[in-house]
């Protein structure tokens, strides 16, 4: 079960996962070793997937892509699929006229280009629609 506490830690890490468990407890009022085992408890239980970093958009390309599936076939399925396309960054299914949403980057707009095809090629993708980062805020 997620607290309060559980929140703020992941809001911190959200804006610094370099900080440390000293920096974090001193933020929410915890000790270092109770830091470390509330953090280790999200990772077990799968709150906290991954830690990763946000590269600038300076550093080449980042692109959204709304990506329909066709009916019949299972939106999670296309979704593993594009997941394991090179330059994708992240994946959301939504709702509306899209089913999902893709975050992918690339060193320019062929990288980007390469991925649109890719996606276009697998089996039960209807259409997509893609839309070029300009500026991250």
């Amino acid at each position: 079960m997620v607290d309060e506490i559980d929140e703020k830690i992941m809001e911190l890490l959200e804006e610094n996962s370099r900080m440390t468990y000293v920096e974090i407890g001193n933020s929410v009022g915890l000790s270092e070793g109770a830091v470390r085992n509330r953090i280790q408890s999200l990772v077990t239980d799968k709150v906290i997937k991954r830690f990763t970093i946000e590269k600038a958009i300076s550093h080449g390309v980042r692109a959204l892509t709304m990506i329909a599936v066709e009916p019949g076939v299972p939106t999670f399925e296309v979704s593993k699929k594009v997941n394991q396309l090179e330059g994708v960054e992240r994946i959301y299914e939504v709702t509306g006229e899209y089913d999902i949403v893709m975050v992918s980057n690339g060193n320019n707009i062929e990288a980007i280009n390469k991925v649109i095809e890719d996606i276009r090629k697998i089996p039960g993708v209807e259409k997509t629609n893609t839309i070029i980062v300009l500026r991250t805020i």
